[in-house]
């Protein structure tokens, strides 16, 4: 596995290759949910590159940036046992200048969910995606699930800049418990655990419901809300794929996210159907 910490080594070596590229963007504390990404990464090119870059414009006022995870050697360790080719460390000061050209989310699909609570939080999110590909000039790029509007938004930036990158979506990995796999699970502790299982379960019981025809979102939420409720909840919400609100459930076309505070950890998961 090749260490790369400059843009221009990375540059060098991408462009005298003909090989396929993937391309796992992480911001480090690598789990389980990463290393389903690095093995899909792995089976669909020749060449695989994992980035380890804690961000900090997608981080606002208050937020854990500072106390974010970090674990650089276990995850180096990981990485060269999943066989990636070439694992990717830039610094703060290597991918960020003074005074830059800026990307902006769109309002209408960032200003919502995840975008209410944390504005311009997806601004930072896309500018550094959007820096990693111009950097690695990946074919396929890997982005798992239970980040969804995270998702939809580095799609519809794909999309809206013309990149020729194919987004590959992947499914959530959850731990033995059904908790959804997350970097801040380690803030918990053991009674924090037990009620965060509240939320896979919560979601459990919108699967069940809708596996019985019943497709009102307000019915659904209802459900969810009363096995959430000792949680501090932030949003239950039911949208379509392009982050519209809708009424009815859509099959094939529906998301059903949560986002909830267990003391001061901030947790979001959600269901595709």
């Amino acid at each position: 596995m090749n260490i790369i910490n400059t843009i221009q080594d990375l540059r060098n070596i991408i462009k005298n290759t003909k090989a396929t590229v993937g391309f796992v963007p992480t911001m480090g504390a690598l789990h389980d949910g990463h290393i389903s990404l690095i093995k899909k990464a792995k089976e669909e090119n020749d060449i695989v590159v994992v980035s380890i870059f804690v961000n900090p414009t997608q981080f606002l006022a208050g937020e854990d940036l500072d106390s974010y995870p970090v674990k650089m050697e276990v995850d180096k360790k990981i990485c060269e046992l999943c066989k990636v080719d070439i694992l990717f460390t830039p610094n703060i000061n290597m991918m960020y200048g003074n005074d830059e050209v800026l990307i902006k989310a769109p309002i209408l699909r960032s200003y919502t969910l995840e975008g209410q609570r944390r504005p311009e939080h997806f601004d930072g999110v896309l500018q550094i995606v959007l820096k990693l590909f111009n950097i690695v000039q990946p074919d396929n790029a890997y982005f798992g699930k239970k980040d969804a509007q995270q998702l939809s938004l580095i799609k519809q930036m794909v999309d809206d800049l013309f990149l020729d990158i194919n987004i590959v979506e992947c499914d959530i990995i959850r731990e033995s418990d059904g908790l959804a796999m997350s970097s801040r699970n380690i803030y918990l502790t053991k009674p924090q655990r037990e009620l965060s299982l509240n939320i896979s379960k919560s979601l459990r019981i919108a699967s069940n419901l809708v596996a019985k025809n019943c497709l009102d979102c307000d019915e659904i939420i209802t459900a969810m809300g009363k096995v959430l409720q000792q949680m501090d909840i932030e949003y239950i919400s039911i949208v379509n794929q392009k982050f519209e609100r809708i009424e009815k459930i859509e099959l094939k076309n529906t998301i059903i996210l949560i986002a909830v505070k267990v003391d001061n950890t901030r947790l979001i998961d959600n269901i595709w159907i």
